[in-house]
């Protein structure tokens, strides 16, 4: 009888907010008096933690390819590190057949003071290859990951896409069993993602792996995967067919309001505050005739001087479809200097024509293309309606697949 590969059983997280001391010195509880007296006698309470997973139980059988899509803090990543054994879970069962390979985030698993060559060994060792066996695959690897120049420099040396380049290579040459795959695969130019995904696809198809792929790319998720799951708040929402699940991801995750604003988040050195939509007579709604299209209004804040940063929109249909993207720096090559510190305005206008009738989604990105993502939301949702007078001259001129568009920003 077979077993699956990967079996979750009622698996669950728990992490303290804030700063913890289980031994605190009679200073600490001197000025913790003095700020309230109660609290000498006080314990800590539920408000202090938070469960970044509750629950969680699924099984994913050998070859097979799942995705894990949810909003940022849904509890994907924490559930990718447990798998991985980074962190411990605080209740519940893993079962896990076979050895396992994970791409969580850039520089996991690498020593900076190494070489490229000597992390590949290195990298290969701790899966239980032995040296001969990384032999084999030690060419290929390097082809990959294309940096043969650069394979004798220590990887602390790396840029980030370079070190994305070969830590996939490694991951997905070394013949792991199972292959955990994060949102990393993002700091890698479109060419790179492209080739990454082509593998994993073979890995699964042709050779049996098993994968776990985290991403915010629908269209990425829905080629690769036929079985997703859908966490929202540390909890299983849904496990099916992809479409079915990404559709109703779609349907939840983009907020149909004109404006949303994000929490603050400090520790980020940038981040999107709020976006919104905005008519020809400058007012905030949702809703636009098909031969209207709206502009887009984007709010962000650097807490330090940024070189090379970007403002990217991104427009998908309601079934996640990528269907084009546009940033500021397209036409504005200049702003690939130096950006102050400081709050930010700017708004880009949709050609009116280009879509057809229906909803589409707006994600706004913030970072420094191919090396650092500072910022990503997925914003809001507008939807074109047909007027009667001009929805038949719009008749397939919807396109698939992704469109680079060089639109017009302005700035205030």
């Amino acid at each position: 009888m077979s077993h699956p590969m990967i079996k979750v059983e009622h698996l669950s997280k728990q992490y303290k907010i804030g700063v913890d001391r289980t031994y605190k010195t009679l200073q600490d509880s001197i000025t913790g008096a003095f700020k309230s007296p109660l609290n000498l006698f006080r314990h800590s309470n539920d408000n202090n933690t938070f469960w970044a997973l509750k629950d969680v139980s699924f099984e994913v059988e050998e070859g097979e390819v799942v995705g894990i899509i949810g909003r940022n803090g849904a509890g994907k990543s924490t559930l990718l590190k447990i798998l991985s054994r980074i962190t411990e879970p605080t209740e519940g069962r893993i079962t896990m057949h076979g050895r396992v390979a994970s791409l969580l985030e850039v520089g996991t698993g690498f020593h900076p003071e190494l070489t490229g060559r000597e992390n590949v060994y290195l990298n290969g060792s701790i899966l239980g290859m032995t040296k001969r066996e990384i032999d084999a695959k030690f060419d290929e690897i390097v082809k990959f990951a294309e940096i043969e120049k650069f394979l004798d420099t220590p990887v602390k040396r790396y840029s980030s896409g370079m070190y994305v380049r070969l830590a996939f290579a490694v991951a997905a040459h070394l013949e792991p069993e199972i292959l955990l795959v994060d949102e990393v695969l993002a700091v890698g130019d479109a060419a790179f993602q492209k080739k990454c995904l082509g593998k994993m696809k073979d890995v699964s198809s042709k050779e049996g792996r098993t994968v776990l792929f985290v991403s915010h790319n629908m269209g990425a998720i829905s080629n690769l995967c036929r079985t997703c799951i859908l966490f929202e708040k540390g909890i299983v929402v849904e496990i099916g067919e992809t479409a079915h699940v990404v559709s109703k991801y779609m349907m939840s995750v983009y907020d149909n309001s004109a404006k949303i604003n994000f929490p603050i988040q400090k520790a980020k050195r940038g981040q999107i505050t709020s976006v919104s939509l905005i008519n020809y007579l400058g007012k905030n709604t949702s809703s636009f005739p098909v031969n209207e299209s709206p502009t887009i209004e984007i709010s962000y804040v650097l807490r330090e001087n940024i070189s090379g940063l970007h403002v990217a929109c991104i427009i998908s249909s309601s079934e996640g479809n990528t269907l084009f993207a546009t940033a500021d720096t397209d036409t504005n090559p200049e702003l690939f200097g130096v950006r102050l510190a400081g709050t930010y305005t700017t708004r880009v206008k949709l050609p009116e024509g280009l879509l057809n009738v229906g909803t589409y989604n707006v994600a706004i990105g913030l970072g420094i293309p191919s090396i650092e993502s500072l910022d990503r939301q997925d914003a809001v949702s507008f939807t074109l309606a047909d007027t009667g007078d001009f929805g038949s001259m719009k008749e397939g001129r919807r396109r698939s697949g992704l469109i680079l568009l060089k639109l017009q920003w302005e700035y205030s």
